[in-house]
């Protein structure tokens, strides 16, 4: 029985989807105005860690996320670049799908962006200001009036009154309350706009998401996602426009995952202390760069570090070392750790506890390698099915331990060399057996010798 956190109630609930064995999740996307950093990647691959769950437990899925293509971000970095906005958000969408391929990220079912959405935001807007919810100054803008939605601050915690301390009225605003959040944002000179009926303006960001949600899943739908940053004010605004325009609750479920850390503070762009995922993607294999991300439970936050990673290659090498030299089959055998996986996975999706059990399948596969190699390789079989749940393992052995080899060594020479030395230990000429090993040692490959073969990698 699945059960998640829902950040709505600050508890565990029993997963029931609103539609028989039919589930709908919504994700808040990227905005799109520069490559993706590797906070990004963690919202990314905790979402499509629940996807490859939620499908693995049999349920039918819909999964969307969306794509953010205006803002003031958007735009200003368009002018600093000397191109129009949808040149930009075109380059910096095709980056993001490119980092998503690399780190083994299954494209969400629907990817809508804002721009396309424009009418079903006037449409949802103005049912806002019919009732009473939203008002137009006359100046362009529209703002959501936030002292009338009962529920604000619901999902946050948080208590109109403590947030009006201190809250002002910019001067060029038409707010009635300084909590009140734009819906729709008037032209200014130079900007991007679109025709609406309060004039020619363009969106504001919460509304996007309320419109594009209910668009593709409905008024009401299972899982609404996104990184514990937007908790407040992003989706705490997305409820209050949602449920005031449809008289409906939104989202049955609202999950949140942990941000990635620099020396305790979020990794963002604001901050300037965040990493590209190209950026980390450039030192460190992908698989490494996602276990990373996967390792550590999806509500929690992640220190990233030279050592996280380095610790991250190290369990994947272990995976690998007891998949190397075993023929592909199908899983067979290891029921309880199956058992045990899907225990795990079903509390909040419990990744450590389930790379725990990865872990002592690896010691029960390199315990019967040699005297049941048949059992060992139907173990290598499950331990690659629960893997791909983790979106890792299934690349070939070699091919993961062996990255990064070419342009630093000859493949074929140190196979060469690994020969000689297999001839020289056959002979029993071990000073000479020795010295090839030093030789490739100082070449920067590592020798493992098992059984009747040897294998190698390069050293970290």
């Amino acid at each position: 029985m699945l059960t998640i956190y829902n950040t709505l109630s600050k508890a565990k609930e029993t997963f029931k989807p609103l539609d028989g064995n039919k589930v709908r999740m919504y994700v808040c996307g990227m905005t799109v105005y520069d490559y993706c950093h590797l906070g990004h990647g963690r919202s990314m691959v905790a979402f499509d860690l629940v996807t490859r769950w939620l499908r693995k437990s049999g349920y039918e899925l819909t999964y969307v996320r969306n794509i953010t293509d205006i803002d003031d971000k958007i735009i200003n970095r368009a002018n600093e670049n000397g191109e129009t906005f949808d040149a930009l958000t075109a380059r910096m969408i095709d980056a993001m799908h490119e980092d998503e391929r690399r780190l083994n990220i299954l494209p969400p079912d629907q990817e809508p962006r804002a721009t396309e959405h424009i009418a079903g935001m006037h449409a949802m807007i103005q049912t806002l200001i019919d009732k009473g919810y939203a008002y137009a100054p006359g100046n362009g803008d529209v703002y959501y009036r936030v002292g009338k939605f009962v529920g604000y601050g619901k999902l946050s915690r948080k208590k109109i009154e403590d947030l009006r301390i201190g809250a002002r009225i910019e001067v060029d605003e038409a707010k009635q309350d300084p909590l009140d959040f734009v819906l729709w944002k008037g032209v200014k000179p130079g900007e991007p706009s679109w025709e609406s009926p309060w004039g020619p303006g363009r969106p504001g960001w919460h509304i996007e998401c309320s419109v594009m949600s209910t668009c593709c899943l409905g008024e009401s739908f299972d899982i609404h996602g996104g990184g514990s940053d937007l908790e407040f004010p992003h989706h705490e605004n997305e409820i209050a426009q949602s449920e005031a325009a449809t008289g409906k609750q939104y989202a049955n479920a609202w999950m949140h995952c942990g941000m990635i850390r620099i020396n305790g503070e979020k990794m963002s762009k604001s901050l300037n202390n965040f990493f590209t995922i190209r950026d980390v993607l450039e030192k460190y294999h992908p698989e490494v760069v996602r276990y990373l991300l996967v390792a550590s439970h999806y509500r929690s936050a992640i220190n990233y570090s030279e050592d996280s990673l380095r610790d991250a290659k190290g369990a994947l090498e272990r995976f690998y070392h007891a998949l190397r030299g075993l023929p592909r089959v199908a899983a067979q055998g290891g029921e309880a750790f199956v058992e045990r996986f899907s225990v795990a996975m079903n509390d909040d999706f419990g990744t450590p506890e389930a790379c725990a059990v990865l872990f002592d399948l690896v010691r029960e596969i390199n315990r019967l390698r040699d005297s049941d190699p048949a059992a060992a390789a139907g173990l290598a079989g499950r331990l690659r099915e629960l893997g791909d749940v983790l979106g890792v393992l299934q690349l070939e052995a070699d091919d993961f331990l062996r990255a990064g080899a070419e342009g630093k060594v000859d493949a074929a020479e140190v196979e060469g060399l690994i020969q000689a030395r297999l001839q020289a230990r056959a002979d029993k000429n071990w000073a000479e057996s020795d010295r090839i090993r030093d030789q490739l040692t100082a070449m920067g490959v590592v020798l493992e010798d098992s059984k009747g073969s040897t294998t190698w990698r390069l050293a970290d």
